[in-house]
């Protein structure tokens, strides 16, 4: 679905955050990305996007071709959902409102300063009945639970109609439960959609509840590219202990029997 080619970045000053990397994202494949902080997740995925712009490499996606032309980034850009550690919704803003933010990008600017189309607004409201906040629909955003905000930035990322969903770190901030409450509903929306999900973790027992491949990186390098049960204490030492956190230990895997919580029956 997405293919990058020897993509690299290097920031002024001459600190490359992510070496020459290729990597091919399929869809509907739900992908993790390990490592500890500084370990270059964030610089991956935000090239996907190019909201981190590569030094050197390039990015293919299918049915548009290669991302150096201005209006195929545009066109890849609206078909990307996007998911932030920080919820980033308008507080002020209803539910309703913030999602609605998701289809700005089908309308030209004049467009977009009046109320949307109410074929919008149904979008809109299915994407919240999705996640399970269509009651909360009317709701102001900073009147929500952190979980809930988060899955209005879920619904806000479905309402982009999206073919890849990105997700920075989208539950660094989320108690346990919840984290697999917002994991479980990405996964589960992927696969029903066909949706190509990469997802930033620091949690290692997350991501093999949940990921169909894990990639891990330490300084600015892949080191591990494979399915959850290759995760070996010796890759995680691999992944963790050679990014400068020698004195600490990574976090003890655990088996694929962790509970999945049903995002349904769960209020935050």
């Amino acid at each position: 679905m997405i293919q990058m080619n020897n993509v690299h970045v290097t920031f002024p000053g001459g600190m490359t955050a992510l070496h020459p990397s290729s990597l091919h994202f399929r869809q509907g494949e739900f992908t993790v990305l390990l490592g500890a902080s500084g370990a270059g997740k964030s610089t991956l995925l935000r090239c996907l996007n190019q909201l981190t712009p590569p030094s050197g490499g390039s990015i293919t996606v299918e049915g548009l071709g290669s991302l150096d032309n201005r209006c195929r980034l545009h066109e890849h850009r609206k078909r990307t959902g996007m998911i932030f550690q920080q919820h980033q919704l308008i507080g002020r803003q209803s539910a309703l409102a913030n999602v609605l933010l998701g289809r700005i990008g089908y309308h030209s600017a004049l467009r977009s300063m009046f109320p949307l189309p109410l074929a919008e607004r149904r979008i809109a409201l299915e994407c919240l009945e999705r996640v399970g906040l269509l009651h909360k629909a009317l709701e102001r955003a900073d009147r929500l639970s952190g979980g809930q905000q988060q899955r209005v930035g879920i619904a806000r990322a479905l309402a982009q109609r999206p073919h890849l969903m990105l997700g920075d770190e989208p539950v660094a901030s989320l108690d346990p439960a919840t984290s697999h409450n917002v994991l479980a509903q990405l996964q589960h929306i992927g696969r029903e959609d066909g949706i190509t999900t990469v997802v930033s973790l620091h949690q290692v027992d997350l991501a093999q509840a949940y990921a169909d491949r894990i990639i891990g990186l330490a300084h600015g390098r892949v080191v591990f590219d494979g399915a959850p049960d290759g995760l070996t204490p010796a890759t995680l030492q691999a992944i963790y202990q050679q990014a400068g956190h020698g004195n600490s230990a990574p976090v003890t895997p655990v088996p694929p029997t962790t509970p999945i919580y049903e995002f349904a029956t769960i209020e935050d």
